[in-house]
């Protein structure tokens, strides 16, 4: 796990060593540099196999032909090793030299071979080309920029703003991403210059005519629309054996791993398979507690749920602090992420990478992915009231959300209700399920923009980027792998995996996520979408793997997740500081946003005639966000 940074310029080459060193925290026990003319490549490693200076990058091939820098984790390196070593001498136990001669071997069909997290770039010196590719799910970042000036590319975004004179131009479709998702899908950023490359995605670029000559998919999460028939017993000892291949590969580490445990089932379940892996090991785990925010929101409280985990399995629990000072980690966290991401979850991760940073523990394990590959969300669970209400005429579903918007009230549930009711206003199934992701509706949003960007945005729906790529699984038809697909490509890339790295990787800690392991991820897909979800009960074979683990009262309780009262805090607590941090939307960024607007939204909000504090939220994200790039 490490940061990368890299440059086809000769105006940015003075640049490029300030702007590399804004990432220096992905790295700090390593540093790397080779330049030539206009290129430059730069490596900050943290070193997690192969400990010695066998693993510098940038590493060479023998021949001195190939060059790579590798942010991030290959799982199966010693598999790929095993087919290798024949025609190729190794000089260290890396998984970066497995992958540069897997490239060397296969070229760019190797990445097809790669079972792990990473962001990588292969220099070819003969061809004089690069090669930039991202792993299927996005689980490490990688930005780039292509302007007038060159070509960056890094680990971060933020080590752009060091290098001078290209346009900084807003894309206002990603700003509007942000308040509606909360996040932004596919390769938009809020510079229009600055894009994500895709997961599962490369980059060929020509760097003697300082041009992408091409960028392809290798790989696309395998929706086919048809399943394998299986008995329930078939599919759980399959589920349990991936899932225990998975936590194995993930293991693999010459520096000490421990857990997140949440007391949720996800967490508590990998590392009970670690346990099962390694009956005699010291396990070390890590969870917070938000015992006060949960009182605040009417969540259950996790605490005590971890701790019955911890002492289920014998894991020496250290409990993180989960009091925060709201609007300073909040802009804090924002700078971290690279994106004006409105989540107080990405706090929580840093809080915990922070103090496993301060114990030795550079390596941590967690439960991301459970959900979104087996069916944990509430949106998951929707699914069959969408059924049932689409096969209903078209009036009688527009009576029925015009009925319930003018009868409910104005407490929290009803909020929620309506919100839920207005779905069915759509004509087709995908267009409501893509209303899943939207935090509110869009008339409401683009109103918060001035008159200007109102006019260019006034034909753009975010959830366009949902129904367009369904194109990619043009087989599958099931409402509820539709979503599943939407998690894996988008919510999890762009949202869940993006700050669990950032705010992990701020204090030189990787995050694993076994539940993303490719297989896992494609024996998913073949389950038959009635086993994730049955008899009402989500996660349903998932949860059954886990009774061979855990206690049921844990498994079968309701989810929780990060609790955050983050209504309490911009109503009540913070209500003045909130308004005068969204007043200088309208001075620092004067065309930008109708700061009148944004005043009624708070007010409606707070009068619980809105559900908008999320909203409020990722306003506030954008803010510092512009102010931190001096955005004017």
């Amino acid at each position: 796990m490490c940061g990368i940074f890299g440059l086809v310029s000769t105006r940015w080459q003075s640049e490029a060593a300030l702007a590399a060193q804004t990432i220096k925290h992905r790295g700090p026990d390593d540093f790397g540099i080779y330049h030539e003319e206009s290129l430059c490549l730069i490596h900050y490693r943290l070193a997690i196999q192969d400990l010695s200076a066998a693993g510098h990058q940038p590493m060479w091939s023998a021949d001195g032909r190939y060059c790579i820098l590798v942010n991030g984790e290959i799982y199966n390196h010693w598999e790929l090793r095993h087919l290798l070593q024949s025609k190729y001498t190794f000089n260290s136990h890396c998984d970066a030299e497995t992958m540069l001669y897997a490239f060397v071997e296969w070229h760019t069909d190797s990445f097809k071979r790669l079972n792990g997290i990473f962001a990588a770039v292969i220099y070819d010196k003969q061809t004089n080309e690069l090669f930039i590719v991202r792993d299927p799910l996005g689980v490490k970042p990688c930005y780039y920029l292509d302007a007038h000036e060159g070509f960056a590319f890094s680990s971060e975004l933020k080590a752009f703003d060091k290098l001078s004179g290209w346009d900084r131009s807003l894309d206002y479709k990603a700003m509007f991403n942000y308040l509606n998702f909360l996040w932004s899908p596919g390769v938009q950023t809020p510079f229009k210059q600055v894009k994500k490359l895709l997961p599962g995605y490369f980059i060929r670029y020509n760097i003697s005519k300082q041009e992408i000559v091409e960028t392809i998919k290798y790989y696309e999460i395998p929706f086919i629309g048809s399943f394998e028939t299986r008995t329930e017993t078939e599919w759980i000892d399959l589920i349990d054996t991936a899932l225990q291949k998975a936590v194995s590969r993930q293991l693999l580490s010459d520096v000490p791993v421990a857990y997140f445990i949440s007391g949720g089932l996800d967490s508590s379940l990998i590392a009970a398979i670690a346990r099962k892996l390694q009956p005699n090991a010291i396990l070390k785990g890590y969870t917070i507690n938000t015992q006060m925010q949960s009182d605040a929101e009417g969540f259950a409280d996790d605490l005590p749920y971890a701790r019955q985990v911890a002492k289920l399995l014998n894991i020496e629990l250290e409990i993180v602090s989960g009091e925060l000072d709201y609007l300073r980690e909040l802009e804090e966290m924002i700078i971290q992420l690279d994106e004006p991401q409105a989540d107080v979850a990405p706090i929580y991760v840093a809080h915990i990478a922070k103090q496993a940073r301060v114990n030795g523990c550079f390596v941590l394990l967690g439960g991301v992915g459970g959900d979104d590959l087996f069916a944990g969300y509430r949106r998951h669970q929707a699914v069959r009231y969408d059924k049932w209400l689409m096969s209903l005429p078209s009036g009688i579903r527009k009576l029925i959300c015009k009925a319930g918007v003018s009868v409910l009230g104005k407490g929290p549930k009803s909020r929620r209700l309506r919100k839920f009711l207005a779905r069915y206003q759509h004509e087709s199934i995908d267009e409501v399920l893509a209303e899943n992701y939207r935090w509110m509706d869009r008339q409401s949003l683009w109103s918060l923009f001035s008159d200007t960007i109102r006019n260019e945005l006034e034909s753009y729906d975010p959830a366009k980027i949902l129904l367009e790529n369904l194109s990619n699984i043009p087989e599958e038809q099931n409402p509820l792998n539709k979503l599943l697909f939407w998690d894996m490509k988008f919510f999890l890339g762009d949202h869940n995996l993006n700050y669990s790295d950032k705010a992990s990787m701020q204090f030189g800690v990787e995050l694993r996520v076994p539940f993303l392991d490719l297989e896992l991820i494609e024996l998913s897909t073949r389950i038959p979408p009635d086993l994730k979800t049955k008899n009402g009960i989500s996660k349903y074979l998932l949860k059954k793997v886990a009774e061979r683990y855990l206690p049921k009262d844990l498994i079968y309780r309701p989810k929780t997740g990060f609790g955050a009262p983050i209504r309490k805090w911009i109503v009540i607590d913070y209500e003045k500081e909130v308004l005068n941090q969204l007043e200088l939307l309208s001075t620092k960024n004067n065309y930008a946003f109708n700061v009148n607007q944004i005043r009624q939204l708070l007010m409606l909000n707070k009068n619980n005639q809105v559900d908008a504090s999320y909203c409020i939220q990722s306003l506030l994200a954008i803010g510092y966000w512009l102010r931190k790039y001096e955005i004017n």
